[in-house]
């Protein structure tokens, strides 16, 4: 694991790593120390902070030695033990000796830039300053004969070692059996940082900084294997498969049978770089994969959408947004998505030095990516079926479940579906083969509305009503010039105005979707919304998708309109979710259909079927 990382921080070291020369040839001499001038290039963040920290370092190792499965065990929060253990390429003696040492490297050729080194480790490394603040042991093999074991007492003062690293600390060099791979354990770290330890939070607040951080993990690198256990206990576990069961080792089955996947290579329209940073006339593409839950599967805070850029989880408000902006109005008022996706670019257009624990990440074309990234979450929610499950009692052992969510379809199950009724004037009773569908008739109506708006401002014509008389609106002063300013919008929309003296227009017509006309007051919510949209990127796209919701929401069918409606009213309105491309949740993201189906009612009759 660690002869692919570079290894400590601080002072460059000066004395030779001992150990015998009869390792294998192949991967003889895979580390050396870093020269002068690249130490100086190497950014801050030398400082091992907590657990954590420790156990990124360490995974970050095991994944850059190609590692298949990747074994973290913690004791306590972190400080007491802490053990990582590969199956990736182990060391040979000698680089398992210079590990140890500070600015020791793996990762560059000897005239390699540390700035876009493919590498996950491509800075100041870790090893030599765990080593200070603890007890570390490293056992390692390539897996072609004996192995090594290095031992690294920080907290043992001056006692009588064998062996010293390049920075001043006492090595213990022996050989010792292990197959192929790496595994490092650090024992009381920060002993002999009393002030370190006081600043920690709770054991159970370290551990899950530690917890988050290997899901992370686990959830960027899916076809590595990774296991967590704390204080003899297994806390996460995936199986190196997919990006679907790394979402069920993570959190669990229900999240993961709600879930799609996405993976989809986007062209970011700017040149490239040749390998010696010259402009190339080659574009440059950025590749997004992931897991993203359905929109019925939320969480309060936004922790649980995960970034990640060429496999190294990262945090980026940018990419980040953009995700959340993918899921777009699908998601309920103040509720977050559950959502892992990994981004990669070539490594010269991404800058890994803006954080010190490499954490953060600096993004050229961040706008570009960020569009590429929402516009592929987008589509990857567009084309599958988000129907929403409720957990809703029935008293029949069962809850109100989907119908083929995921499956693909989206109209499928209305295209065959017969409406049988209407329940407390407002839920619409419908057959579906040997299912009842229950639809919110206000949620759907307010779907296809919003969708028949939205597509107003892709070219189709939006309904529209005249008001006989026209209404007339006295503006302020701003009200009006944004009035002038906006006028091709608002007509988009299905306000048709035209001034009449000073600050005072007249509007002559309305939206009407579905034959249902808006309140004229609308304009003036409509009007609020597009002089306040020019906040900014994406701003007016946010802003423009509240007004279209709000619009839908007008004419909408409300409790109270059902009764009346004609059993060909009910199909009509089926007929038009169906056609909706996100015909499972209103533009507010309420859901608009549940399910249950007869072996539901049938367990709870006591009948076979």
């Amino acid at each position: 694991m660690t002869g692919e990382r570079e290894a400590g921080r601080g002072a460059s070291g000066s004395g030779d790593a001992a150990g015998s020369r009869d390792d294998s040839g192949e991967d003889e001499g895979r580390v050396r120390r870093l020269d002068r001038e690249t130490v100086d290039r190497i950014a801050a963040g030398e400082v091992v902070t907590r657990p954590a920290r420790v156990v990124g370092e360490l995974v970050d190792n095991a994944l850059d030695a190609g590692a298949s499965r990747v074994e973290i065990a913690v004791d306590g929060d972190g400080t007491d033990r802490i053990r990582v253990a590969d199956d990736g390429r182990g060391m040979a003696r000698s680089d398992a000796a210079r590990a140890v040492e500070r600015h020791a490297t793996s990762k560059l050729a000897p005239d390699g830039d540390p700035v876009g080194v493919e590498s996950l480790g491509f800075r100041g490394e870790a090893l030599a300053a765990i080593a200070e603040a603890a007890r570390l042991e490293l056992v390692t093999s390539p897996g072609d004969g004996v192995g090594t074991r290095v031992v690294v007492d920080g907290t043992a003062g001056d006692a009588e070692h064998t062996e010293r690293s390049g920075g001043g600390q006492h090595v213990d060099v022996e050989p010792a059996g292990r197959a192929r791979g790496t595994t490092v354990v650090v024992e009381d770290l920060f002993a002999t940082r009393p002030a370190r330890r006081e600043s920690l939070a709770g054991a159970d607040a370290e551990f899950a900084r530690i917890s988050s951080l290997v899901a992370d993990y686990a959830l960027a690198n899916p076809s590595v294997a990774f296991s967590l256990d704390h204080d003899g206990s297994a806390t996460l576990s995936t199986p190196g498969t997919d990006r679907t069961d790394a979402l069920l080792g993570v959190y669990d089955r229900d999240t993961a049978s709600r879930s799609t996947t996405v993976d989809a290579s986007v062209d970011l329209g700017v040149d490239g770089e040749d390998a010696a940073g010259a402009r190339d006339a080659n574009p440059v593409s950025v590749d997004v994969a992931g897991a993203l839950a359905y929109p019925s599967v939320t969480r309060a805070t936004r922790d649980h959408v995960r970034v990640s850029v060429n496999g190294r989880p990262v945090r980026n408000d940018r990419l980040a947004g953009a995700i959340r902006e993918g899921y777009g109005r699908l998601l309920p008022d103040g509720r977050e998505p559950v959502a892992a996706v990994d981004v990669s670019l070539p490594p010269a257009r991404v800058d890994p030095n803006v954080h010190p624990a490499k954490r953060e990440v600096g993004l050229r074309d961040a706008d570009a990516v960020a569009d590429a990234v929402s516009s592929v979450v987008e589509d990857a929610l567009t084309g599958a079926d988000l129907r929403r499950a409720a957990d809703v009692d029935t008293d029949l052992e069962s809850a109100l479940e989907p119908v083929g969510e995921g499956d693909g379809s989206r109209a499928g199950a209305f295209a065959d579906a017969d409406p049988i009724g209407v329940f407390r004037d407002l839920y619409v009773l419908v057959e579906a083969d040997n299912e009842l569908l229950v639809i919110d008739g206000h949620a759907a109506h307010e779907r296809v509305n919003y969708e028949r708006l939205a597509r107003a401002f892709d070219g189709d014509p939006v309904p529209t009503a005249a008001l006989d008389p026209p209404a007339t609106l006295s503006l302020s002063t701003d009200e009006a010039a944004a009035a002038r300013a906006h006028a091709d919008d608002l007509a988009a929309l299905g306000f048709e105005t035209e001034a009449f003296g000073g600050g005072t227009r007249r509007l002559r017509t309305v939206p009407a979707p579905f034959g249902r006309t808006a309140d004229a007051d609308a304009f003036r919510d409509a009007l609020a919304t597009l002089s306040g949209s020019d906040g900014g990127r994406g701003a007016a796209r946010d802003a423009r998708d509240d007004l279209l919701a709000d619009l839908a929401c007008h004419p909408s069918l409300k409790r109270g309109d059902f009764d009346d409606l004609a059993d060909g009213d009910l199909r009509d309105l089926l007929d038009r979710l169906g056609e909706c491309d996100r015909p499972y949740a209103c533009p507010h993201g309420r859901p608009t259909a549940l399910a249950v189906d007869e072996a539901t009612f049938a367990a709870g009759f006591g009948r076979d079927r």
